[in-house]
């Protein structure tokens, strides 16, 4: 199990490179910094953030590899005691300047379990991507979609109607009766079984994952150069509000990060720079804003 570990470490280190590396030339203008930070109970990463560019008001692209005694609350969460464990993963989240570009969150993340002994218990792979529009454009939600099932098709063990659900019921603010995006995949607990290995599971993770510039860079590209007016930025403020409610109130990961004494700049990175909440506020009746409510609260298939 070692080498699956260090395997996966090994192309999130990569994958991050070839990440921050094209947003910045899509960018042109601003450039990832690089934080390396060391959790005291055991392990690391190293945070890279973009910030105040042409085309990504805010992005972080984060990858760490933490481990150690299991903290009490997350004991209770998986009914373990005494046990240690392992995390590793990558995890990214862009905000765009231009209302017409989308938010996009992804995450690939592999976890180990430990008794007292040292002796490896448990094992598994989560993770996804999702969309999270200010604006509707159908062929964008098409072309993100496409790129994730495409994936999913290449693997017996991925199942894209199935993840795509889970998706769309994870990724909902249940408070606000309405989705965070327009989705995409969401996977979580994919272990070995009679017949899938957890090189089954490796093998699609690698694979996703390196297709997210794929989803995501062709929308960017066809957006980013659009008009827009203070207006479309003030929508786009109000609803970052519900994006960061949804990853301060329901978030596993966020719980987790915390609950674990992860490094808080790097879990709070998903936040947006500039956000509203305005009372009561609702879109006028037939606009595009009014249009982008009704598929959240409707989530719909794209392909």
């Amino acid at each position: 199990m070692d080498s699956q570990k260090d395997a996966f470490y090994s192309f999130i280190k990569e994958l991050q490179s070839t990440i921050s590396s094209q947003l910045e030339e899509l960018d042109g203008k601003a450039q990832f910094i690089e934080d390396e930070w060391v959790r005291e109970e055991g392990g690391g990463g190293f945070s890279r953030v973009i910030q105040d560019g042409d085309v990504f008001e805010k992005g972080g692209v984060n990858i760490s590899a933490v481990y150690g005694a299991l903290p009490p609350a997350m004991q209770n969460y998986f009914n373990v005691q005494d046990a240690d464990f392992y995390a590793t993963g990558i995890s990214l989240v862009i905000h765009p300047l231009n209302p017409m570009v989308p938010t996009v969150h992804a995450n690939f993340r592999y976890f180990e379990m430990y008794d007292k002994h040292g002796q490896l218990v448990d094992c598994w792979f989560g993770g996804g991507l999702d969309l999270t529009p200010y604006y509707l454009f159908k062929e964008d939600a098409q072309h993100f979609h496409q790129v994730c099932k495409e994936a999913c098709d290449r693997h017996e063990v991925a199942d894209y109607q199935l993840f795509k659900k889970k998706c769309d019921e994870y990724f909902h603010n249940a408070h606000r009766n309405e989705a965070r995006g327009i989705g995409g995949l969401f996977y979580d607990y994919c272990r070995a079984s009679d017949t899938l290995t957890m090189k089954d599971w490796l093998d699609f993770q690698k694979d996703m994952a390196s297709h997210f510039l794929d989803a995501y860079v062709p929308i960017v590209k066809r957006r980013k150069d659009l008009p827009y007016t203070p207006d479309h930025r003030e929508w786009q403020e109000i609803r970052r509000g519900r994006y960061v409610e949804f990853n301060l109130v329901h978030d596993k990961g966020t719980l987790f990060g915390l609950k674990t004494n992860g490094r808080i700049e790097s879990i709070l990175m998903s936040l947006p720079p500039a956000v509203q909440w305005k009372y009561d506020h609702h879109p006028e009746a037939d606009s595009k804003e009014a249009e982008l409510v009704e598929v959240l609260e409707n989530p719909r298939d794209w392909v």
